[in-house]
């Protein structure tokens, strides 16, 4: 069933869910049960590779596999030469602020920028420096220069008027800044100036606190921050694309930390700028970017706290209301993740246990009987259909792999009878209470 998985990979994916968290890497081998979903972003992603912008949520309770959800977006959509990103919403990282907090975001956005060849992030230096490779080369066919001498000191004042004047092309707001910092690193790349390199990274990555400091560092005036963080986001985007990539796709984790805001105007800040990108995505004032959001039912549908508090996201949002469970429309803005069916579940256990094996060289005795009955033992418990998560299956059946493979004599059918549900899910009932006397405070 394991299909050219890589030792890697197989280490990265038992070691993750082992952990309760999702693999970086790997996550197709892992998959059942979405195709319809990969179906139909694979044909979202056609379009924003034809010129069009994306704006999807991905909706889902906890533990249904949102989070899984976006790192096999991530995956697909790499494959498909897109550039892609990850972050997670915090306390400290939204989308509007006014005291770091969204530049805080920004930076998480560029920190895990990824590519097919650096699936893990960090790719930003290798982007920079291949578009800046693309232009010199460009220079060169132009002028007539021989890429052999190109590089060479007289020649840099060419390169650094075609690097600007190709900026000055892609960007809207703060190309000359933008332009000039990429002057800078192209200047340290050159010159095998690695500090330099460094703080021209430092300020596209949003790091620099004080103009004072980056001026010092770089000659430019201004630097990134809460407010022009997402014209940078779209510049980046053009720049991308213009390497020869498909285009740009962020995905942001965890809405509930937006929903979480306590006061109702610093929210309602957040949810206009989601608007505003939803509006230049479906407007067509970008092109070539995609951006998903993960959050749960509460995180969409409350009409108190959630995106539905906000009048316009919900008349955009709102679910098309001829859609059932077993009729789904995937073109839509909203996905809702369903739970996984017993057969899937039962699927998926199967190639953990294929993963398992292969990760730790062995062939543990759990045959499809005894993943039949370990699902048995687990699905019948009081609790299992309030509470059971796809999340703790995998966690419950990985610990008693771990456990056999160390002790091999122990009685499978024990361990499978000593699992406890337990309820997992952070209590809506308790935050909705609490955040509501934060509000009336």
């Amino acid at each position: 069933m394991l299909d050219n998985i890589k030792p890697k990979e197989a280490t990265a994916i038992v070691n993750s869910l082992l952990g309760g968290v999702v693999p970086k890497l790997g996550v197709q081998h892992i998959t059942v049960g979405r195709s319809p979903e990969i179906a139909a972003f694979i044909q979202a992603l056609t379009d924003v590779k034809n010129g069009h912008s994306m704006v999807k949520f991905w909706i889902g309770d906890f533990g249904s596999g949102k989070s899984f959800m976006l790192h096999l977006l991530n995956t697909v959509a790499l494959k498909q030469k897109f550039v892609v990103a990850n972050a997670d919403f915090t306390p400290d990282n939204r989308l509007y602020a006014n005291d770091g907090k969204a530049v805080a975001l920004y930076t998480a956005i560029m920190d895990n920028v990824a590519i097919q060849t650096k699936p893990e992030g960090g790719a930003l230096a290798t982007l920079l420096e291949k578009w800046i490779e693309q232009v010199v080369s460009q220079t060169a066919l132009d002028q007539g220069i021989a890429l052999t001498e190109i590089r060479e000191a007289r020649h840099l004042p060419r390169i650094q008027a075609a690097i600007m004047t190709t900026i000055q092309g892609l960007t809207d707001v703060g190309g000359f800044d933008f332009g000039t910092v990429v002057l800078k690193y192209y200047e340290g790349y050159i010159t095998d100036n690695e500090l330099l390199c460094r703080h021209a990274l430092k300020w596209l990555k949003g790091e620099y606190r004080t103009k004072t400091e980056a001026r010092q560092d770089l000659g430019v005036r201004e630097i990134i921050n809460d407010v022009n963080y997402y014209d940078m986001l779209k510049n980046f985007c053009r720049l991308f694309v213009s390497i020869g990539y498909s285009g740009f796709m962020i995905n942001l984790d965890e809405a509930i930390n937006l929903y979480k805001i306590s006061t109702s105007t610093s929210r309602d800040k957040n949810y206009e700028k989601i608007l505003t990108i939803y509006n230049d995505c479906f407007q067509g004032k970008i092109n070539h970017f995609f951006l998903n959001f993960a959050g749960t039912r509460e995180v969409l549908e409350n009409e108190r706290r959630g995106l539905f508090s906000y009048r316009a996201l919900k008349s955009r949002l709102e679910v098309n209301k001829f859609e059932t469970a077993e009729i789904r429309d995937f073109a839509q803005p909203v996905i809702r993740l369903m739970p996984l069916t017993h057969n899937e579940v039962f699927v998926l256990l199967q190639k953990l246990k294929e993963i398992f094996d292969f990760n730790y060289q062995t062939d543990i005795a759990v045959s499809e009987a005894d993943i039949h009955l370990f699902m048995e033992e687990l699905f019948n418990k009081p609790g299992a259909s309030e509470f059971l998560t796809p999340r703790e299956v995998i966690r419950d059946f990985l610990n008693i792999l771990s456990l056999l493979r160390q002790n091999p004599g122990l009685d499978k059918k024990k361990l499978f009878g000593d699992i406890e549900i337990r309820d997992e899910r952070p209590s809506e009932t308790a935050l909705d209470t609490l955040l509501e006397g934060i509000d009336v405070l």
